[in-house]
């Protein structure tokens, strides 16, 4: 696992292939999928209606997975490093929902840079690729898929 010495940011230049981090957890709850659905406007039977669910090859009501995505952009953020160096989130190249979330399951975020490019025709700025997994409690991956962020390069890098 790798972040800066005083939870600080990392910038382009600090960034590195193989570097990696893994979030704390946080458990999935009922008031999440109420939330999530009523801003969304996502109320799939799936996510809100039990006997419509248990129907389903899923054995009961599933979290939304988008709201999965959601909670691993705010877990991932919250480990700090990117805080005044990241300039946008720019893309998701693939994105993966493997095994469904359910309301009581703790999921972290695993991190992994694949690739650190800087860019030629603007030098204080260049793009970092991670690949990122969801797991629940049992170490399943739930979600994964691959990330592109625009990020600031050190003044002077």
């Amino acid at each position: 696992m790798n972040t800066s010495a005083d939870g600080s940011a990392l910038f382009l230049d600090d960034l590195r292939p193989g570097m990696s981090w893994e979030t704390r957890g946080r458990t999935v709850t009922e008031a999440d999928l109420v939330t999530f659905g009523t801003w969304s406007g996502d109320l799939f039977p799936l996510h809100f209606d039990e006997e419509y669910a248990k129907r389903t090859q899923f054995g009961g009501r599933i979290f939304h997975g988008m709201g999965g995505l959601a909670i691993a952009v705010g877990l991932e953020m919250s480990l700090g490093w990117k805080i005044g160096s990241v300039i946008a989130f720019i893309g998701i190249r693939e994105w993966n929902f493997l095994e469904p979330i359910r309301m009581g399951d703790t999921i972290r975020v695993w991190e992994e840079v694949a690739e650190v490019r800087p860019s030629v025709s603007k030098p204080d700025r260049g793009t970092v690729t991670t690949r990122v997994r969801l797991r629940n409690q049992d170490d399943v991956v739930c979600q994964e898929g691959t990330w592109v962020m625009l990020f600031s390069r050190r003044v002077g890098g």
